[in-house]
This record gives C-alpha cells, sequence and structure tokens, in this order.
C-alpha cells in the first residue's frame, strides 16, 4: 500500500543480551519458550508487517503477552525495534535521530495511554495544551486551542478543575484531548480504556468513534477485548506469542477464522450483529423473483433481518447494478438460532 499513513515491515523486538544475533539465523524459527531456553532472549515481536490506510481504525488485538504493546511501542521507538521497518506519512521512523523523532511524537503521532499520565498540579486547560507548550507555542495560543479541543470531547465547563477532581472516564477524556490537540495524523491507543468500568468504557468507544467520524484521524488501537475491537476496528490484527495470527475486518474474522485460537476468541460473538450479507446469500437463481428488499452485500445481518423476515420476497442483494446474492428468511434464521445455541 504505497500510500499508506503507517507502513510496518518485517519487524521484531527481541529482549535479551546478543537479541540483534538472532533474527537471519535458525534461532529466529525457534518457539518463544525454546529461544529463552537456548539464549535467554525473548521475542516480543516476530516478524510482523502490515499497512494502515490513511483515515483507518486499525486494531490490534491479543490475550496478555501477546506483544500487541510492544508492537505499539515500537511504532514510535518507545521501544527500539531490533530490527525492520516502520513508516509514517512517508517518514523511516527506524533510521530516525532523535530530534526527527522529538519532532514525529509532538507533531504527527500522539498517543493515549491506560493510565493517563495526567499533571495534578495543572488545570484541565493546561493539562491539554501541555505538547503546545513543549513545541514553543504562547500561551493564548494555545489555551485557545486547547479550549477547542476540550470542547471537542465534551468537556466544556471542566476547564479550571485539577485532575482529581475528575472521574476516571472524564480523566481519559483529558488525556484523549492533550493527544488531539498536537492535531497528529496518526493516534496510538494503547489499551486505553482498560482500567475504566464497563459503562464508563462503553461511553469511550463511543466517544472515539464518534471523534474519527469528526475527524477522519488514521488510529492504531491495541486492545485486549474481542467485543471492542469488533465494535472500532476497520480491520482487526490478531496476535500470539509476538506474530500475526490473522488480519481482517471484523467479518473476516468472525465468519472465517484463521485457525482455532481464533475461532475460540470469536466462539461467543454475536454473528448477526458482525456478519455481512455477503456471508449468508446464495448466488442468484433464474426463477428468483425481481421483487423484495434491495441491499448491499456489507449490509450487516441484523440490520437486514427485520426487512427480510417481513417481506414476502427473498432479500435481494446488489452491488452497484449488479444483483449478487439472494438471501431468504432460512439464511437469517440459521444465524439468529446459532447465537441462541451459543447463549
Amino acid at each position: 500500500m504505497s500510500d499508506a499513513a503507517l507502513t510496518v515491515k518485517n519487524l521484531w523486538k527481541i529482549f535479551g543480551r546478543g537479541a540483534d544475533k538472532v533474527v537471519g539465523t535458525p534461532d529466529a524459527d525457534l518457539s518463544r519458550a525454546d529461544l529463552k531456553e537456548k539464549t535467554g532472549c525473548v521475542v516480543g515481536v516476530r516478524d510482523v508487517s502490515f499497512d494502515v490506510a490513511p483515515g483507518e481504525v486499525f486494531v490490534v488485538m491479543g490475550l496478555s503477552g501477546s506483544g500487541k504493546s510492544t508492537l505499539v511501542r515500537c511504532l514510535t521507538r518507545l521501544i527500539e525495534p531490533t530490527s525492520g521497518e516502520v513508516v509514517i506519512d512517508g517518514r523511516d521512523i527506524t533510521g530516525a535521530s532523535e530530534s526527527e523523532l522529538r519532532d514525529l511524537r509532538r507533531t504527527h503521532a500522539s498517543m493515549v495511554f491506560q493510565h493517563f499520565g495526567l499533571l495534578p498540579h495543572r488545570q484541565v486547560i493546561d493539562n491539554v495544551a501541555y505538547g503546545l507548550e513543549v513545541r514553543g507555542m504562547s500561551r493564548k495560543e494555545r489555551r485557545a486551542k486547547a479550549g477547542e479541543v476540550v470542547d471537542l470531547v465534551g468537556l466544556s465547563g471542566y476547564e479550571m478543575s485539577y485532575p482529581d477532581q475528575l472521574s476516571g472516564g472524564m480523566q481519559q477524556r483529558v488525556g484523549l484531548a492533550r493527544a488531539l490537540a498536537n492535531d497528529p495524523s496518526l493516534l496510538l491507543f494503547d489499551e486505553p480504556f482498560s482500567a475504566l468500568d464497563p459503562l464508563i468504557r462503553r461511553d469511550m468507544q463511543n466517544e472515539v468513534i464518534r471523534l474519527h467520524h469528526e475527524l477522519g484521524k488514521t488510529m492504531v488501537f491495541i486492545t485486549h477485548d474481542l467485543q471492542e475491537a469488533l465494535k472500532l476496528g476497520d480491520r482487526i490484527l490478531i496476535m500470539r506469542d509476538g506474530a500475526i495470527v490473522q488480519i481482517g475486518t471484523p467479518d473476516e474474522v468472525v465468519g472465517a477464522p484463521a485457525d482455532d485460537y481464533v475461532k475460540d476468541f470469536t466462539s461467543d460473538v454475536p454473528r448477526s450483529h458482525v456478519l455481512t450479507l455477503k456471508w449468508v446469500m446464495r448466488e442468484p437463481r433464474p426463477d428468483d423473483s425481481t421483487e423484495g428488499p434491495v441491499m448491499s452485500p456489507d449490509t450487516i445481518v441484523r440490520k437486514a433481518a427485520h426487512a427480510a423476515l417481513a417481506s414476502e420476497h427473498p432479500l435481494r442483494v446488489v452491488d452497484g447494478d449488479q444483483l449478487v446474492g439472494i438471501v431468504d428468511d432460512d439464511a437469517i434464521l440459521r444465524v439468529v438460532v446459532a447465537e441462541e445455541s451459543i447463549a
């Protein structure tokens, strides 16, 4: 993807003495446990490659220890990669100097962490403006810019509050506003909502979706929660033991899991909430009715179910001007019944 906002090629991170001598040798093919036993080194990220398109929400998920947080920290060299290439907006990060890295972190890529890292002695407005202050912006100018972002994330009226006067969800909004204040092209989220209560977490997920629709920022979002990944991601990368298991859209991950590991991950997912009509439609036949509701192949099954079940005729799936599939009541009900058997 030549016009990618982010390109990662053959990225490795190995911890331990002599880690740089592992890549490119037979030892690199050893399992995590075998490599540690033989060399004392631990693989954090194993030969990872992917592209992220401009404006895409790209979710990286996996269980604890899968390498996802190490990966996101390698993208801006908060952790130094052992080998490989990272390119952000056409800039090779792995070859960047210290001053170039500082510029990258201040202007091009901002990070939102699980632990908010707010400055306790500063009011909300000055926490949000902190990155602009570091860049040398005048107090008046940075406060004006920070005020706009405070409004954007729903914190109007709390500008003069201190962090300890805010709830966890509101503190995370401050962290999000601080990341947005620099107007970065790339936002990196490292499990930002995992410490929040479920209801607040859902609100913050909705906030990220709203901000993405309004701003169109490219986002890389790290999570261990599949429901969060399915809700937020245009595409999802699933990691295990530092390596990629599967990359796909939410419906691809649920509808065509790459292996038993992914299948187990997705076994409790309500399929009608994720699968699109292309997964349940059949090919058109000459004797099919020319009547019935018309929908696109990317329509979620749950959203199509009411129209399909209420119609006397099968649902017609149309891509552009072409009829590509037929969905009858049985196809819809098979998905719903399968969900009920899981529950």
